[in-house]
Order: structure tokens, then sequence, then C-alpha cells
């Protein structure tokens, strides 16, 4: 399946930026610029069900990976995935092969929890009904206007059933190993990722990055900690 997809920059290396649940290519809008000025060609896609994309009422991880390979091709120099981003980075890396990884705010585990659809469509629907503007300028007030308009017009083309399919066919899974060099940036504090779990990913090879203060998407409110916190790795 090819998928939509935004661009930043002419940069002869190819920087793959892929965003959580509920997102879409545009909540990029700062970072891809920012890659952009560094020398990349920063390609921000729209998951499948996600933004400009088709919908998938069949899908699973499996389709999720291999459709971003089939919209921007193998071996780019940089992959940052976010949150649902970073779990289809994970399972695309052997075909994706990207020269570093980026994770953000991810266990990079699977939490072992089995939901029936009425239960994952009903809150599927509550999270989307609660990224209007309004509701976010009262739930995320560090977030900048852009931000909330972004994540309301990527809310509003959000497809449930194919999110739904996705997480009903996704069983459990081992972590990726740190093969090429890996970087996990976390929230500090962070309900994805504890210090605990930092630890963990820590000793199997990933170097984690902690950015105080800052919420699920990091650069929303955080953005210069976040691009920080990239450092080394761009």
């Amino acid at each position: 399946m090819q998928l939509r997809t935004v661009e930043w920059g002419e940069g002869r290396r190819v920087a793959v930026l892929l965003h959580g649940m509920l997102g879409a290519g545009e909540q990029f809008w700062r970072v891809g610029p920012a890659l952009a000025e560094r020398g990349y060609r920063a390609v921000a896609v729209d998951l499948p069900g996600h933004g400009g994309s088709p919908a998938a009422p069949d899908a699973d991880l499996g389709m999720f990976a291999a459709s971003v390979v089939e919209t921007v091709g193998c071996e780019p120099e940089l992959a940052i995935g976010h949150s649902l981003g970073g779990v289809v980075l994970a399972e695309a890396l052997p075909v994706l092969r990207p020269a570093r990884a980026v994770y953000v705010d991810i266990p990079l585990a699977d939490d072992g929890a089995q939901r029936t659809a009425d239960e994952l469509t009903s809150g599927f629907m509550t999270a989307r009904a609660g990224r209007t503007v309004e509701a976010l300028r009262i739930s995320k007030p560090a977030w900048s206007e852009k931000d909330r308009e972004v994540e309301a017009s990527a809310a509003e083309r959000f497809d449930v059933a194919t999110a739904v399919a996705l997480e009903l066919a996704h069983g459990a899974s081992q972590p990726p190993t740190a093969e090429i060099p890996s970087l996990v940036v976390r929230a500090e504090p962070s309900r994805y990722v504890s210090k605990a779990r930092a630890a963990e990913l820590a000793a199997l090879g990933f170097e984690v990055r902690s950015v105080p203060g800052a919420g699920h998407s990091i650069w929303y409110g955080h953005f210069s900690e976040f691009m920080a916190a990239l450092e080394g790795w761009i």
C-alpha cells in the first residue's frame, strides 16, 4: 500500500518520520524543517488509516511495516518512530535497514493486555473525541495552538476500524536488538517508559535519554529539549 507523505528539504540523506496512534505526518511540522536545515530530506509518513493514507480494516503490524517500506524505500540515514510509529519501525527494521533508529517514548515491549473489539472501538472513539482544538487547549496547555490544530485535524481523519484491526492482530512481540545505533528518547516521568524499563533498554544496548517535564509527544512544548536529545544522532 502506498502511503501519503509530507516532505521537507532536498538533502541527499533521508530521514523517515513515523507518527503515533491518532496522529499524522504533520505532527512533525517543526521536527521535519529542523532536520532539513541539517541536510536531510525528511519524509513523514501517514500510517494506514491515518491522515491522508487509505484505511485498512484488515490491518496487521506486518502490513503497516510493509507499507512504510514500499512508500519510502530502504536504507534511509535515519528513522524516527513515535509511540505506534516506533512499533512499526521496530517491525520494519530488518527490511528498512536505517543507519540509525530513534524510538520516542515507547517501551519496545508488548504490554500483554488483551482487549475486545468493542472495548478498543470505544477507547479509540473516546480518544478521538478528546482531540478537538478546544479540548486540547484544556488538556495540553503547554502545546502551541499550531500543535493543537495539527492533532485535531489528524484525529478527524483517523480511521477507528483500522486501529482496532491492528490492535486485535498484534500479538506479543520481542523488543528489537540494538544491532544498529538505536536511541530511545523518553519523557521524564513517562507512563510508557519507566526508569526500570529505561535501564533494561540500556542493558540491551540502546542509548536512552530523557526530557524532564515533557509529555508523550515530547517535542510539543519541549521542542528545543527534544532536538537537544537527538544531538549526536542527527
